[in-house]
């Protein structure tokens, strides 16, 4: 059947299967994943960055994340049609071959790879280790209840090479917005782990949410508080201003507001208080561009 589905495509269904398996639909990862991104870029060039980086940077978040997006359904290509919500992605639905997926993962990182070429070799070097984790990730949750971590080191990597890319050199406190960003997206994604829990069960895949059962909102809340704690950290030794720290405050309430909507568990309050993370991520840039924009 999968075989006919694939004869069968026109040329647009078919771009429209690649666009989805890019997830081009669903942008709310490239949100996450730019936010920490932009995070760094203002923080690095104190204001706002270099042009050229910042849409390097921008357009290689894109590509990065689909990659990602292309891999990870290729490690899921024999899970996803047991889990509803994943039942009709391309490649279980038989619109994309697995090959295809592959070549499009590989296609949209050699891409990125080659805007990374246009910054210093600092970056390049960095890249790697950028390339390895989104290769990686897909696989750990086979393997491990700590695929979410994974992810968090993949996600942030972006940090440490806008850093590299602008001041050519990693100051210590970096990796303390690492950390922090790592330990919001372990939180945001046991968040969205939540919701196919039960399916994960029954097909044996792992995750952080299985991990933490009966105590996943407390170490999701207690991630959040990390999270914030290790930014005003940031915001301490940086001498940053009333705007940076405006940008938390309005981060924990948006927090709080998702440990309220997670309060029983269900699925779609699990998976729209994922989605609010969004403007989690969008809150504390607010708060570091009002800083640079105010002095």
């Amino acid at each position: 059947m999968q075989t006919q589905a694939r004869e069968t495509l026109s040329l647009k269904e078919k771009l429209n299967a690649y666009a989805q398996l890019m997830r081009m639909d669903k942008p709310i990862g490239t949100y996450l994943l730019l936010w920490p991104t932009y995070w760094a870029l203002w923080i690095a060039a104190e204001g706002i960055p270099d042009i050229k980086l910042l849409l390097i940077f921008t357009l290689g978040t894109f590509l990065t994340r689909s990659a990602g997006c292309a891999i990870n359904d290729y490690a899921d290509r024999k899970v996803d049609g047991h889990v509803k919500r994943t039942a009709q992605r391309p490649i279980p639905s038989g619109r994309v071959t697995p090959k295809e997926a592959l070549a499009l993962f590989a296609g949209m990182m050699l891409v990125a790879f080659v805007l990374v070429l246009f910054t210093n070799i600092e970056t390049i070097l960095m890249s790697i280790g950028a390339l390895l984790l989104a290769a990686i990730y897909p696989f750990m949750k086979r393997y491990t209840h700590f695929p979410q971590v994974v992810l968090g080191a993949a996600f942030s990597w972006a940090i440490p090479m806008a850093f590299t890319a602008i001041q050519e050199t990693v100051p210590a406190y970096v990796w303390l917005i690492y950390i922090a960003s790592l330990l919001w997206i372990v939180a945001y994604d046991t968040l969205y782990a939540m919701v196919d829990r039960d399916d994960d069960l029954k097909i044996g895949v792992k995750s952080t949410a299985i991990l933490f059962g009966d105590h996943d909102r407390l170490i999701v809340s207690l991630l959040k508080a990390a999270t914030l704690g290790l930014l005003a950290w940031v915001g301490v030794l940086l001498s940053m201003s009333f705007w940076y720290y405006l940008g938390l405050l309005g981060a924990a309430v948006l927090f709080t507001r998702q440990q309220y909507q997670i309060r029983h568990r269900e699925r779609d309050p699990c998976f729209h208080a994922f989605l609010n993370n969004h403007y989690v991520g969008m809150s504390i840039f607010a708060g570091i561009f009002l800083h640079y924009f105010a002095v």
